[in-house]
């Protein structure tokens, strides 16, 4: 496992943090919520990673067993061509993706904490059929033949810098208070307006990695 992956993968988690649901949910929370706000904030975030968690995990595992019957399924030269295209399609799809597009962020139905576990679950579904930068990760580290001991804790790693930025914007409301009302009021805002300029981007970056990763066995 060299440091080339693993700058890689950490990239990509940090692309993946600027997916705007999870932190859009949890500014809306900051704004909204007195009651219980850390700990229902918390249950959140540890249901938005945990089910990423969980998903990648099987991912890695279902993955890892069809690399073990088709070893050299990634380096054959077919497979190649057709992440080379998928890759060009989502690089110049991110060119039109609606940039400008004003999105309903998820939001909390009630005030229980089973409320919180399921608006995380409903968060994750959503995040996750679109986190094209978690499946490019798992599909960089099955190629590497990472053993589990190996891909666990970077997996474990991407989760934790995935929900990075809410738990950096949560520090900061708990440190400055009333002082961070009207930037949190303006994070909201620019996330629902320009969701679709980052989803973009993420398309744009994850395509050419694809594209790039493609060239050595075409």
């Amino acid at each position: 496992m060299g440091n080339e992956l693993i700058l890689i993968v950490g990239g990509l988690a940090l692309l993946d943090a600027l997916s705007p649901a999870t932190l859009g949910v949890t500014v809306y929370l900051l704004l909204t919520e007195r009651e219980r706000l850390n700990s229902r904030l918390m249950i959140y975030l540890l249901t938005v990673a945990g089910v990423y968690f969980v998903v990648g995990v099987s991912l890695m595992l279902g993955l890892d067993a069809v690399m073990a019957s088709f070893s050299s399924i990634f380096q054959n030269r077919i497979v190649s061509w057709v992440m080379l295209i998928i890759g060009g399609i989502l690089f110049i799809a991110s060119f039109y993706y609606p940039k400008s597009k004003i999105s309903d962020l998820p939001k909390p139905k009630s005030k229980s904490m089973a409320s919180m576990v399921a608006l995380g679950f409903t968060t994750s579904l959503i995040e996750v059929g679109a986190a094209f930068p978690y499946f490019a990760a798992i599909g960089l580290m099955t190629t590497s033949n990472l053993a589990v001991f190996q891909w666990l804790p970077i997996l474990a790693g991407y989760n934790f810098i995935m929900v990075l930025p809410p738990l950096i914007v949560f520090t900061l409301h708990v440190l400055l208070g009333r002082v961070m009302q009207k930037p949190l009021e303006s994070i909201r805002t620019r996330l629902s307006k320009y969701s679709g300029s980052a989803m973009s981007w993420i398309m744009c970056i994850v395509g050419l990695i694809l594209i790039f990763n493609s060239l050595d066995y075409l």
